[in-house]
C-alpha cells in the first residue's frame, strides 16, 4: 500500500495500479526497457493490473515474462471495459497509467491518473482527464516507488 497526504488535496491509501500496455508499458509490443524491475518493486506495495486489447498479440509471452496477470478486453470500446475493472478494484484506491483516448475513463475516475507522454505519445483527452503528465513511464513508476515526488508535483 502507498499512503500519502498531499496538502490541499487528502490522504490517500493506494491499493492497487491499473496499467494500460500499449504505448504506457511497452511500444510495439515489447516492454520498455527499465519497467520490468520497477514494476517488481512496486509488487511489495500493490496489487498490479495491466489492461489491453492486445494490439501486438505479445499479451501471452509478456504475461510470462513479468509474472503478473494481464487482462485481455475486447476491441472495441476498450475505454469502458477499463472503467468497469478500476470501478471493481475500487477507484478511490487505484492508480492507473494510460496514454491513450481508451484510457481516458480509468484516468478520469480513479484516485489518482497519470498519463505517460512516451514515444508513442499521448491523446489530448488523455493528458486532459490526468492528475499529472510524465514524460516517460519509467519516471511515472518511479513516482509511486518515491510518493514524496507525488506530494511536491500535488500539493495546492
Amino acid at each position: 500500500m502507498i499512503e500519502i497526504t498531499i496538502p490541499g488535496r487528502g490522504s490517500y491509501n493506494f491499493k492497487y495500479l491499473v496499467l494500460d500496455l500499449n504505448g504506457t508499458i511497452a511500444l510495439d509490443g515489447e516492454i520498455i526497457e527499465g519497467v520490468e524491475d520497477r514494476l517488481h518493486r512496486l509488487r511489495s506495495l500493490l496489487s498490479i493490473s495491466i489492461i489491453t486489447a492486445d494490439t501486438h498479440g505479445s499479451a501471452r509471452r509478456l504475461e510470462k515474462s513479468l509474472d503478473i496477470k494481464i487482462c485481455r478486453i475486447e476491441a472495441g470500446k476498450e475505454d469502458a471495459q477499463k472503467l468497469v475493472l478500476v470501478q471493481q478494484l475500487q477507484k478511490e484506491r487505484t492508480i492507473c497509467i494510460g496514454n491513450g483516448a481508451n484510457d481516458v475513463a480509468m484516468l478520469r475516475e480513479s484516485g489518482l491518473g497519470i498519463c505517460v507522454l512516451g514515444r508513442e505519445g499521448a491523446s489530448v483527452e488523455a493528458i486532459m482527464n490526468s492528475d499529472l503528465i510524465i514524460p516517460d513511464i519509467n519516471d511515472a513508476l518511479d513516482l509511486l516507488l518515491k510518493p514524496d515526488r507525488l506530494v511536491a508535483t500535488l500539493r495546492r
